[in-house]
């Protein structure tokens, strides 16, 4: 029998308003510390889709709903868990911002005031912005 090394799969919600962009800081290896992108894993019985808006409400208190993919992020060296990701641009509908699941912090900044991100973020998000009319 053939035993199969399957590689996770994840979610990253891009919520941009008003030259902001809605960023966590990680609670937990890798990358603990940095800000990031809400998301995380898929989880057994859920689609990509629907897996994004939970982990975004999860880690942000914020109700969304998808606009467009940005992208899928499968280079293996991007994650050291080899994480691949499916990037979502979303939008707002409800919630108000609170950290929670295991982010640290939730909060706004500005497009041209960036900290440094997490991964592979600041392509992910560069991807977005050219991509998002």
């Amino acid at each position: 029998m053939q035993t199969y090394k399957n590689r996770p799969f994840a979610c990253d919600n891009l919520l941009i308003e008003r030259r902001k962009i809605l960023l966590i800081k990680r609670g937990n290896a890798p990358f603990k510390g940095r800000w990031a992108f809400p998301g995380g894993f898929i989880e057994q019985n859920e689609t990509a889709e629907q897996g994004t808006v939970r982990e975004m409400e999860e880690e942000t208190g914020v109700k969304v709903k998808i606009v467009k993919l940005v992208g899928i992020y499968s280079d293996p060296k991007r994650d050291p868990r080899k994480v691949i990701s499916a990037a979502f641009l979303v939008k707002q509908i409800g919630g108000g911002i609170r950290a929670g699941d295991d982010a640290k912090e939730a909060r706004w900044f500005d497009l041209d005031k960036l900290p440094k991100l997490a991964s592979d973020h600041k392509k992910i998000l560069k991807d977005a912005l050219k991509n998002r009319k």
